[in-house]
């Protein structure tokens, strides 16, 4: 790799991306925990033990549809046993099985008194009034027995599980109906620009359909928020002051894409820097450089300020919102975890800025630079897995060095 000279660097006035990210991370706080029925739970972060009340299962029960035996009947085979009873899931009903007998049982059935096996139904012919079983089995076989996954009083899940489909069944199988959790984020997106046209619109001259919001949005939803696709608003500083404020209240969060460089017409940078409490600056990265951050309302909603071209807004979200979101949920955070892997093609980047350019990465350990590096080439984001990450004091990355990835 070749090595910028930092003697004299025009970048010396920029932010490093980590001394942003820790501004942010300083500023926002973990959501408060709420009790969350069980279906709205999915995606919470867990603010209590949760515990079983009961054994599970709490009986003895068949594993299999088959025949409830003892052990000592079927040593020998085949033999055939006269079925005495049926036994199905759910039964509340006392039943036993007497030497040389069978009682026929279903999955989940509780087991009779005097049985100590399960012989599935695949071992025998089937029989409803006398069984003829072909095959012996040990005491014990194909029966869950009380108190085999979770003892009475076990803790099943620990304060700070992200709850996902296992943990929400388990919830569910200790028999809890609502849990005291922290809620996914919920998050305004808001885009800026009089170019924007909804899509499926008619796009008129200088007009281009409006791509950030719903990547914002999605991105928001694929990071465990719950995320508000507000629309685009013009340029009028005005109209987007009555947006924010409209969109506060049901907001822990908000982010607007564009408005925030050094040109005229950037309505979130007029709009929000007379507050006070949202700071505009410059991040020694590309893309993404101008950044905006802050706290809006009595209630300190974080508001992320991403500039306008698709790609920067993207990467800035997984640099700056992602681990935000994370932590207001409750989670670990930091710096995007990354790979190491073997560029495949050589790569330049500006002395003094952290480039993250796109690529592929491949399972034999390598990526390859996409075509198209531009901030607003949004297909070539498209056709990306990974970002590329060159340091601020490497302009030149010959093919075949090592390089740190971070997975999309």
């Amino acid at each position: 790799m070749r090595s910028a000279d930092p003697a004299g660097s025009a970048s010396s006035a920029l932010k490093p991306v980590e001394a942003h990210l820790a501004d942010i991370l300083a500023t926002v706080r973990p959501l408060a925990p709420i009790e969350l029925d069980l279906e709205q739970s999915l995606g919470a972060t867990l603010a209590e033990e949760v515990s079983a009340p009961v054994p599970l299962p709490p009986f003895d029960n068949s594993a299999m549809d088959g025949y409830a035996v003892r052990a000592a009947d079927i040593a020998e085979v085949p033999v055939t046993l006269p079925v005495v009873d049926d036994v199905a899931a759910g039964s509340d009903e006392l039943r036993a099985v007497g030497p040389g007998h069978a009682v026929r049982i279903m999955t989940g059935a509780p087991l009779p008194a005097g049985a100590d096996t399960v012989v599935p139904v695949e071992w025998t012919d089937g029989g409803t009034v006398s069984v003829r079983i072909g095959r012996s089995a040990g005491p014990g076989n194909a029966i869950r027995r009380a108190g085999e996954d979770v003892q009475s009083g076990d803790v099943v899940l620990k304060p700070g599980t992200l709850i996902g489909a296992a943990q929400l069944g388990i919830i569910a199988g200790v028999g809890r109906r609502r849990v005291l959790a922290r809620p996914r984020p919920r998050v305004v997106v808001i885009a800026t620009g009089a170019e924007l046209v909804e899509p499926g619109g008619q796009l008129g001259p200088g007009q281009i359909w409006d791509s950030n919001s719903y990547t914002l949005t999605a991105a928001v939803r694929e990071a465990g928020g719950e995320g508000f696709r507000a629309g685009a608003v013009g340029d009028d500083p005005a109209v987007l002051l009555d947006r924010l404020d409209t969109d506060l209240v049901r907001a822990d969060a908000i982010i607007t894409s564009g408005g925030v460089s050094m040109g005229a017409y950037e309505p979130v940078k007029e709009a929000l820097s007379p507050l006070g409490t949202v700071r505009f600056e410059k991040v020694a990265m590309q893309p993404g450089m101008p950044q905006g951050f802050g706290v809006l309302g009595d209630d300190q909603v974080p508001l992320f300020a991403l500039p306008g071209n698709p790609v920067s807004s993207f990467v800035s979200f997984v640099l700056f919102v992602r681990p935000a979101l994370a932590k207001m949920r409750g989670l670990p955070t930091g710096m995007p975890e990354s790979v190491t892997a073997c560029v495949t093609g050589s790569l330049r980047s500006p002395e003094g800025r952290r480039s993250y350019l796109r690529g592929v990465l491949a399972a034999d350990g390598t990526v390859s630079p996409v075509r198209g590096q531009g901030s607003h080439q949004l297909a070539a984001l498209a056709s990306a897995n990974a970002l590329i990450v060159v340091p601020e004091d490497v302009t030149e990355v010959p093919a075949g060095a090592e390089v740190e990835v971070i997975r999309l």
